[in-house]
């Protein structure tokens, strides 16, 4: 043994025991399928925070797009409300002056004032809401009474009072109208026929006889 390798085993004895541990340990690498399975799994875990992040990109994305989409059909609904209040006033005006002589030259003046307000606002996308004659439907038409109508069916619109307007696909404003119902008298007649028996309707024949 050289001089030099017995100096330094002397040395090591003369160390604490500790230092002599530390110095003896030597880290150990993990085995090269640990390794690549650990990396899977973080490569796993980086691709799922992608796609969570992609898809909740993916629906703010939509969630703008519908926003915007109903901001250009829709934002010229509080206009339109203005403008209908107009035209509730010229078809007003026009109603009355119909019935007064003398007048005709006011009447055609708004016949066509009205007729161009309502291409205007068609071309917006605005339409009448059909109500007369129509059955009774809550989500276009508001009931404002009920009439007593053997003529047509029960809950047909029978009287307008308001017209009623949509906006490309949703109702701004709904037709305030009367709903026919049935006598209240007819259920009772037609109760006391049927609870007559038939020993009764006999007794009656033979008086009658």
């Amino acid at each position: 043994m050289e001089e030099k390798e017995v100096r330094e085993l002397e040395a090591k004895k003369d160390q604490p025991l500790e230092e002599r541990q530390e110095e003896e340990i030597v880290p150990v690498e993990p085995p090269l399928e640990e390794r690549l399975k650990a990396l899977e799994e973080e490569l796993q875990e980086t691709k799922d925070k992608y796609l969570r992040l992609y898809a909740e990109f993916d629906n703010y994305r939509k969630r703008v797009q519908k926003d915007r989409e109903e901001l250009l059909k829709y934002g010229s609904e509080p206009l339109i409300m203005e403008l209908l209040t107009i035209v509730d006033n010229l078809e007003m005006a026009l109603s009355h002056a119909q019935n007064e002589p003398g007048v005709d030259s006011l009447v055609k003046g708004i016949e066509l004032t009205l007729k161009e307000f309502h291409k205007i606002l068609k071309k917006y996308g605005v339409e009448e809401i059909e109500a007369l004659g129509k059955p009774f439907d809550p989500q276009i038409h508001h009931a404002m009474s009920q009439v007593v109508r053997t003529d047509v069916d029960e809950m047909t619109v029978v009287e307008e009072y308001r017209k009623g307007y949509k906006l490309n696909d949703k109702v701004i404003r709904p037709s305030l109208v009367a709903v026919s119902k049935r006598s209240d008298e007819e259920p009772e007649a037609e109760k006391d026929r049927d609870v007559s028996s038939p020993e009764e309707n006999n007794k009656e024949t033979k008086e009658e006889n």
